[in-house]
């Protein structure tokens, strides 16, 4: 009787921890919806690799500028090819930050946990494959998150990244719009940017980017990566990055 009540108390105790979520899971990634950092800017670039890096990453050299790049795993293109591998390695070699954007650019809120962490672990792991470290933060596309994404970031040890000035580049707004959301917002003075920017327009790369640069530079901000504006550490691990092989692919 006394065994067969403690086999039955450890069935219980199984299937009780089988159905409640892990802990991780349980949990709620972070959020930054801006800087904290007092005096620092925070320029970002969503939905790389793409053609314009060299002349991003040049531009941002020139001013002495450290950038963050969200890059998606196959959106404007496979990250994987050799030509955008490198220039992921690239971003990653002049210092600027390496996060992620989810594979697909897919609507995280429109999908099931699985898929959720399968969107994100896919970039990542293309990240960690051609740069050798793994990111600690992800932008989710068009800004969107719901509990589930929390949920699965939080799992992954990932803060999520939203901005606090958006230019305005992905919703076709002119160079005169996009320059004149980043002078409303330097009227306002505030202690710290983090602006979302799109490295696959060229309007950006070439008009609004080194007028961006100009202003926050005249305005006395410190342009830095979002882990250094959020006071975090922008990897989990950094390593070798691995040699190409038949994984490499989209």
């Amino acid at each position: 009787m006394v065994l067969a009540l403690t086999l039955a108390m450890a069935c219980l105790a199984v299937s009780t921890a089988l159905a409640r979520p892990s802990l991780e899971m349980r949990q709620r990634a972070q959020v930054i919806s801006h800087c904290i950092v007092p005096g620092t800017a925070a320029l970002t670039f969503d939905d790389g690799p793409y053609e314009y890096m060299y002349e991003i990453t040049s531009m941002l050299r020139a001013h002495n500028v450290s950038a963050t790049f969200f890059f998606n795993g196959e959106n404007y293109g496979c990250i994987y090819s050799p030509e955008n591998a490198r220039r992921v390695k690239h971003a990653y070699d002049q210092g600027h930050q390496i996060a992620s954007h989810t594979w697909s650019h897919a609507d995280l809120t429109a999908l099931s946990l699985d898929k959720i962490s399968n969107e994100m672990q896919r970039v990542d792991k293309a990240i960690e494959k051609i740069t050798g470290a793994t990111p600690s933060f992800i932008r989710p596309p068009y800004g969107l998150y719901n509990e589930k994404v929390l949920r699965v970031a939080a799992a992954r040890r990932q803060s999520i990244v939203l901005w606090d000035l958006d230019s305005g580049d992905s919703l076709n707004i002119n160079i005169s719009a996009q320059k004149s959301r980043y002078d409303q917002t330097l009227r306002r003075h505030p202690k710290t940017i983090l602006a979302l920017n799109h490295e696959v327009y060229p309007s950006t790369v070439h008009s609004v980017l080194p007028y961006a640069i100009k202003q926050l530079h005249s305005a006395g901000y410190r342009m830095v990566t979002v882990a250094e504006c959020a006071g975090l550490s922008p990897y989990h691990s950094r390593s070798k990055p691995a040699h190409r092989d038949s994984s490499w692919h989209c």
